[in-house]
């Protein structure tokens, strides 16, 4: 924390895995008014101690409402807070949008042109990750490509998120064609806060044909079978395609992320 006698200025706090040595995320980044100059300086003397010398410091995600940039005071705020982001070397990675389906949302009915079967085992899943980063639209996905190959990208994905969720296994889908032919993926589960679509994918060779509506209401339904009360997923603002699916499946945008990241 930065102090002026009582008055706190400015917060910063990093969150970790437990057992993890060092931080995996910037979790929470405050500022007072026009406290710009002193967000810079407490940044950079907390990741000295922090952060590992020589390591990439680990990414900030900041939550802001869906309309921030057309509310002049919330805008200034987020704004005061990625320029201090900034000019400490990170730069954003992308804006995401927060998606919520609340229970008595329709969800269609199965269209009959996929199948779907369990997941046989993490060689699939990962077999599968590997193959829809071709063309991928996601930044994250992308940025982790300039620094490393598909599959050991997939696995990074995998081992940061997907192995850590609560729930069964049991409930991620493989999409088939009546075939058996593989056109997608879709993983439903609980992570440590809500019901989530954690991974919804088309391989490339099928995407533009409207399956990603069916997989995402089979994810959906999956979770929806077990009474939760709302079902959260998130995507990049610049991922249209999927975030026009979710808005056909009756999620709502009701909140967006800006994630920075340091090179």
């Amino acid at each position: 924390m930065a102090l002026r006698g009582d008055h706190l200025l400015a917060r910063a706090a990093w969150w970790g895995r437990a057992g993890e040595d060092t931080p995996f995320l910037l979790d929470i980044f405050d500022i007072d008014d026009n406290g710009v100059d002193i967000g810079v300086r407490l940044l950079q003397t907390a990741m000295a101690e922090v952060v590992p010398a020589g390591a990439r410091p680990p990414g900030c995600i900041r939550m802001v409402p869906p309309d921030w940039r057309e509310a002049g005071t919330t805008r200034r705020a987020v704004e005061d807070r990625m320029l201090a982001l900034e000019r400490t070397g990170a730069r954003v990675l992308v804006e995401r949008l927060r998606m919520e389906w609340r229970p008595g949302t329709p969800i269609s009915e199965p269209s009959g042109r996929l199948a779907f079967r369990p997941v046989r085992d993490t060689e699939e899943i990962l077999d599968l990750m590997t193959l829809v980063l071709d063309g991928t639209l996601d930044a994250h996905s992308n940025d982790d490509l300039t620094r490393m190959s598909p599959r050991e990208a997939a696995v990074r994905h995998y081992e940061d998120e997907l192995a850590h969720y609560r729930s069964p296994r049991d409930w991620w889908r493989v999409a088939t064609l009546p075939d058996g032919e593989p056109v997608g993926f879709v993983t439903p589960a609980r992570n440590d806060y809500n019901p989530v679509i954690g991974y919804l994918a088309v391989l490339p060779a099928h995407r533009g044909n409207g399956y990603i509506d069916d997989i995402l209401a089979e994810g959906t339904r999956i979770l929806s079978a077990q009474d939760v009360p709302r079902v959260r997923a998130a995507t990049d603002l610049g991922n249209t395609p999927m975030a026009n699916a979710f808005r056909r499946a009756g999620y709502a945008n009701f909140e967006r992320t800006i994630n920075m990241t340091w090179d």
